[in-house]
């Protein structure tokens, strides 16, 4: 089986920053002939993009490795060591793995915040919240019953959940560990067999979470984790074998694999690009909605598919609103340092090639419109909380623009990045216009005091995710996912189990001997008229 598996780990996580992970080192469990491949295997350092240092270096997938992972995946599967388990069985296994996550949380922590540059309080406090998942789809599995269809006539029709077979996810850099978790968890709920292609900025959490599995009971070869870059996720999206793909990732990515997918007929789920407008109203509290939208804007350095990118402001409240957001802005400015200080307010982007599109967005592209507020450059010098060095690492402030154009790149475009740009509405009905001014439909804030106000606009907003005084707020059992160009499909809740799985209808005939052999001659010679009742079919 292709795995990255060394000695089984203590509870405080045995990976250094100069280690090579090799997930290839060891046997496979079938043997078969080869297709002609091309395209080795790479060394990919890894780096801190907070320092410019490698902290790691691992061995990307071959597409040899990539067809005989996806080979081995599905011979488990169809050998039913997970797929075939009791219910029972799996859901204490995700269980026991949901424990052991617990007890190396501060070192994963560390290692995200190493390998993307986000500050350690972030991290600490997203991935402390992961084992959720494990423990959400654990008690799906005892809780999730099948049901009795109303079939007519003398019929037992009995309907399940089956697994897809072998799946394939795409993973990204902005949340590494807890988007591969959003997917895997329900994917070995279901009974699948998993192959995940992490971001080649930020694998590391994700291979020593498949290691985790392992020791906690997860059958070899039900999980297995390929890094490469898009050339390994192509692959393993074309492979026939993978019966359903999951990705989150840009919506141009998402187009071309999900053409790919679909000539295979298999499933796809995809959370893609958002530009998320946060709506404040004049009844809104100024200060709470301030705290509100900057936590919308800038956690992750701006760097999700949610992040509030799009502020719309009422005439009534822009003023006070805009005091208490523009001295939020210098606040987060001024304390940031080194991501790991725990006092660090935001990291960094994830590389310099990202920091330079987004000067460039901001410098280059938005064609003169707008007046910048804040920020707009790289960060140098050193930080006034602990004096580290930004001019080493990739760091771009907080930057607020004011009045951009609607035809700007910076309206239109999802920046990926600390990036917002705020507009004034007059009415509702403004404000709703300007929410729904985009091509993308993942996620929206609202901010009001009136609760007839806050459900009328949510369900005016065009949104797969709509928060109304608060933002980027996650729970297992809630669904997520995108409208218009943001994606198809949804994660967490019972819709990922049910995306991950297929019905099985069973029908039984309950007739006698006796009944049987008149109902079921369909074909018997007597006359139709001295039949006693009429066939059924279909």
């Amino acid at each position: 089986m292709v795995r990255n598996i060394r000695a089984r780990l203590p509870k405080n996580l045995s990976v250094k920053h100069t280690e090579r992970y090799n997930p290839f080192a060891h046997h496979i469990l079938t043997e078969g002939p080869m297709p002609q491949v091309t395209g080795g295997r790479t060394e990919l350092n890894v780096k801190n993009p907070a320092t410019g240092q490698r902290i790691s270096t691992v061995v990307t997938a071959s597409e040899e490795d990539v067809y005989r992972t996806v080979r081995d995946a599905h011979h488990v599967y169809q050998m039913g060591s997970w797929s075939k388990l009791p219910l029972i069985e799996r859901s204490a296994t995700l269980t026991i793995l949901a424990r052991d996550l617990e007890e190396v949380i501060p070192d994963l922590a560390k290692m995200e915040s190493e390998q993307t540059g986000r500050a350690i309080r972030e991290m600490l406090a997203q991935l402390s919240r992961i084992p959720e998942w494990l423990d959400y789809y654990a008690a799906l599995l005892r809780t999730h019953s099948a049901f009795v269809a109303p079939t007519q006539g003398p019929l037992l029709n009995y309907v399940k959940r089956v697994p897809l077979g072998v799946v394939g996810q795409i993973t990204p850099f902005n949340h590494p560990l807890l988007i591969a978790v959003k997917k895997i968890a329900p994917a070995l709920a279901a009974g699948n067999s998993v192959i995940v292609k992490p971001s080649e900025h930020a694998p590391m959490s994700v291979l020593e979470f498949a290691e985790l599995a392992v020791q906690a009971g997860l059958p070899m070869g039900v999980l297995s984790v390929l890094p490469g870059g898009p050339e390994t996720g192509k692959a393993l999206a074309s492979n026939p074998l993978v019966r359903k793909v999951d990705i989150t990732a840009g919506t141009n990515t998402g187009r071309q694999l999900g053409g790919i997918v679909g000539s295979n007929l298999a499933s796809f789920t995809a959370e893609l690009g958002g530009k998320a407008p946060i709506v404040v109203f004049d009844d809104a509290d100024p200060e709470a909605a301030a705290n509100g939208a900057a936590f919308a804007c800038f956690v992750a350095s701006g760097q999700t598919c949610i992040s509030g990118s799009r502020l719309i402001v009422q005439k009534g409240i822009y003023d006070k609103f805009m005091s208490h957001f523009m001295k939020k802005v210098d606040s987060i400015t001024r304390r940031m340092g080194n991501p790991l200080n725990p006092k660090s307010t935001m990291g960094s982007v994830i590389s310099l090639h990202h920091l330079k599109r987004i000067e460039h967005m901001v410098q280059h592209e938005r064609a003169g419109s707008g007046k910048i507020l804040a920020g707009g450059h790289r960060m140098t010098g050193k930080s006034e909380l602990d004096g580290f060095d930004f001019s080493k690492g990739s760091f771009f402030p907080p930057t607020v623009i004011e009045d951009v154009a609607h035809s700007d790149v910076l309206w239109r475009e999802e920046v990926f990045g600390p990036v917002v740009v705020v507009k004034q509405f007059k009415d509702e009905a403004e404000g709703v216009a300007l929410a729904n001014d985009c091509r993308y439909g993942l996620g929206a804030g609202i901010w009001t005091e009136n609760l007839s106000r806050g459900h009328r606009i949510a369900d005016a907003i065009e949104s797969g995710l709509v928060w109304v005084n608060t933002h980027h707020r996650n729970d297992p059992s809630s669904p997520w996912g995108g409208m218009k160009d943001s994606g198809i499909g949804r994660e967490n809740g019972i819709e990922a189990f049910e995306s991950y799985s297929q019905s099985k209808s069973t029908i039984i005939n309950i007739a006698s001997a006796e009944e049987t052999r008149t109902v079921q001659d369909w074909f018997a010679e007597e006359e139709e008229t001295e039949r006693a009742e009429p066939k059924r079919y279909g």
